[in-house]
């Protein structure tokens, strides 16, 4: 279940929340962290108009939906104007043309489209394509299809059946290492959000300054014990 800290609501009017989807890689909660220590973010960034929300495990069976509505129902009261959720989805699931192009997909509720949507259209970013509801089924109804994603298209269903402002920005991942995969997407919303500018004035330079959380030193382990060699 979503809990929210204290009795009272904050009043959100005017910020952007940034979460991730307990999705295939952790490819949105290892963009989170990139996002919450290059920015020194501890819950908010009023300055910026971002407020970050970090998840760390998954779902108890059937506790998905209600945490979600709960978590949109708290987003409706403290006013937040829209919601960006960072994940990810299985690559194993591309179709050929998913394959052939990017990456990187969005997907924007109705009421997320009125005001982003050319925005978006001018990054030339590519839209998340329906699939039919039914693998193996290519007569079956089409729909959004998330594979790997999570909780991702509750969410996403969730806030077009409350009319909530909300993105869904995701990259087609395998599991292994994913820190690439988590640079990769934070840039992609970097595209959109400008959250954090280059190091160089060189319009060539690629690189962008994430700090690396110092956690992330033991992302897979202390290594080999010395004494076992």
């Amino acid at each position: 279940m979503f809990v929210p800290c204290g009795e009272s609501v904050p009043d959100l009017t005017g910020f952007t929340l940034l979460m991730p989807a307990v999705s295939v890689g952790n490819v949105g909660q290892l963009a989170m962290d990139l996002i919450i220590s290059t920015l020194d973010m501890f819950y908010s960034l009023p300055s910026r108009k971002l407020v970050a929300l970090q998840l760390r495990s998954i779902f108890i069976k059937y506790k998905a939906r209600p945490f979600c509505e709960k978590l949109l129902s708290w987003v409706k009261s403290s006013n937040c104007s829209r919601v960006i959720v960072l994940s990810s989805s299985h690559s194993s699931h591309c179709n050929d043309l998913q394959l052939r192009s990017t990456p990187f997909r969005y997907l924007l509720t109705p009421s997320m489209q009125k005001g982003v949507l050319n925005k978006i259209k001018s990054l030339n970013w590519e839209e998340m394509e329906k699939s039919p509801c039914i693998p193996q089924m290519n007569d079956s109804e089409l729909c959004i299809r998330i594979p790997g994603g999570g909780i991702t298209k509750a969410l996403y269903d969730e806030s077009c059946s409350k009319e909530i402002q909300m993105a869904i920005l995701l990259k087609f991942v395998s599991e292994g290492d994913n820190i690439p995969d988590a640079l990769g997407l934070v840039g992609y919303l970097n595209e959109w959000l400008q959250i954090i500018k280059p190091c160089s004035e060189d319009p060539t330079a690629s690189a962008l300054p994430w700090k690396l959380p110092s956690s992330w030193r033991l992302l897979f382990g202390s290594g080999l014990p010395p004494a076992l060699f």
